[in-house]
């Protein structure tokens, strides 16, 4: 199980160098959900200390992301590069205590040290040149760097709430750089000022970041701080077991909004990307919080399919509130007729709800499944519409809309059973009327069922659609 006090606190911490990618979303759900399991507080930080690839168009896209997949964050957002100078302040603090030391190591010395690593198949490690020796041999005009001085003998061993217990050798972990030449902090150093400063008691995120925990440990232990504990994910890969490319679904959140799922179905999906609960496949979010702990993370890859991701996304669809829908499609839809839907529009759009959401796997299915109820005639024909609107299909129209025409009661059962009876006074199927029908009243040769479409058409639009297609004989 895992060890989580009254007081949990979760971050996430994204890089602002590009939008938020699916992997993303995942580690800042499950960092939302373990909070909030264990009533505890959930941070957001925007890791921006990379000036030169960092934009305010991508932290925008974060932002957005988050309020999209309804991840609530607590208190303000952090932004690291505001806080640069504490980094560095702790850094010098660290020099002083002799824990630290200035590195003058040229550029030279250090491709020196790479080609070495590569002769002998080994990663680049720095040799700690500078580790013991007097600063006053230090070569003019030369700015150095300040390392921490990590343990050379022993073990660092980190008891990981998702892997296990993992162990490195620390002469496997050379001298990190925690403040450039330059004087700016370095990542390593940033994150775990920012991680202790802002009471993170449990740091979640994916596992390519376990060789950072090592030596961030060592930094923990060198300021004298409590070190948190730490769970790393398997990442995510593609259907074929191949790591996550754009092609397996490594888009942004944004893609996927755009594409027409719903925020609660790709949380439950995500959710389920690693994680599980017995057989539970359909996990509400209450049922999330109340569920989520780190003992349910698997250790493999979880592999990202779109297809359960349509299947997932199409019950969300079908169990979601009408008027929930209604909002969601709307935009959509008046994006595709360039401006806002009427009155009329909208009701048949609402009334015709739960006959268009069991045919469609997301919005922009919904929406294009929706359009005929909400365009203005004459309907334009898709091809295989016009395949079925025959001169034969559309002579038999003509005469089915006078029969309609005679009808009293515009309901779904009195227009099935005139329709029934068109049908036997014409000696043909049903079939070869419903489906000239359908083309004309939809433009397609696709719709939900044939008598509620009408209904919802109303007589005067029905008549009128049918006219259409009739006269064009």
């Amino acid at each position: 199980m895992s060890s989580a006090p009254s007081s949990v606190v979760t971050r996430f911490a994204p890089s602002p160098t590009g939008f938020l990618h699916i992997g993303g979303a995942r580690t800042a759900l499950f960092n939302w959900l373990f909070a909030r399991h264990h009533g505890g507080t959930f941070r957001l930080r925007i890791e921006d200390t990379d000036r030169k690839r960092s934009t305010q168009e991508a932290i925008d896209a974060i932002l957005d992301g988050m309020r999209w997949l309804e991840l609530d964050w607590d208190d303000e957002v952090v932004f690291q590069f505001s806080r640069a100078g504490r980094h560095a302040e702790l850094a010098r603090q660290l020099l002083a205590d002799d824990k630290a030391y200035h590195c003058y190591a040229s550029p030279e010395d250090l491709e020196e040290m790479r080609a070495q690593a590569r002769a002998e198949g080994r990663p680049m490690r720095y040799d700690g040149r500078w580790r013991d020796r007097d600063p006053a041999e230090a070569p003019a005009g030369v700015d150095p760097v300040i390392r921490l001085k990590m343990p050379q003998t022993g073990e660092t061993q980190i008891d990981d709430l998702v892997q296990g217990n993992v162990t490195v050798a620390n002469d496997q972990l050379d001298d990190m750089v925690l403040l450039r030449a330059n004087g700016t902090p370095t990542y390593m150093l940033s994150v775990v000022v920012d991680d202790h400063d802002m009471g993170v008691t449990h740091v979640i995120r994916g596992d390519d970041h376990l060789t950072n925990a090592f030596r961030q440990t060592q930094l923990y232990r060198a300021l004298g701080w409590e070190t948190p504990a730490f769970a790393h994910i398997p990442l995510i890969h593609g259907a074929d077991g191949a790591k996550l490319s754009k092609r397996h679904g490594a888009l942004g959140v944004e893609a996927y909004r755009d594409m027409g799922y719903l925020p609660a179905a790709l949380r439950n999906y995500l959710l389920r990307l690693g994680w599980g609960h017995g057989d539970d496949e359909i996990i509400s979010t209450e049922q999330a919080v109340g569920w989520f702990d780190l003992d349910g993370v698997g250790k493999s890859p979880a592999r990202f399919d779109f297809v359960k991701l349509d299947n997932l996304n199409g019950v969300y669809m079908r169990e979601a509130d009408t008027a929930v829908l209604l909002d969601a499609v709307r935009p959509i839809i008046e994006h595709k007729i360039g401006g806002g839907l009427s009155a009329a529009a909208t009701e048949r759009l609402e009334r015709g709800m739960e006959g268009l959401r069991a045919r469609a796997k997301n919005l922009v299915e919904l929406a294009e499944n929706a359009m005929f109820y909400v365009i203005d005639r004459p309907l334009s024909l898709n091809a295989k519409a016009e395949k079925i609107l025959k001169d034969e299909a559309r002579q038999r129209l003509d005469r089915l809309q006078a029969a309609l025409s005679a009808i009293e009661e515009w309901s779904e059962p009195a227009l099935e059973s005139a329709v029934r009876a068109f049908v036997e006074s014409e000696g043909c199927k049903l079939g070869d009327a419903a489906q000239p029908l359908r083309a004309a009243l939809s433009g397609s040769n696709t719709s939900p069922g044939i008598f509620e479409v009408m209904d919802i058409l109303g007589r005067d639009e029905c008549l009128a659609r049918i006219a259409d297609q009739a006269r064009a004989a």
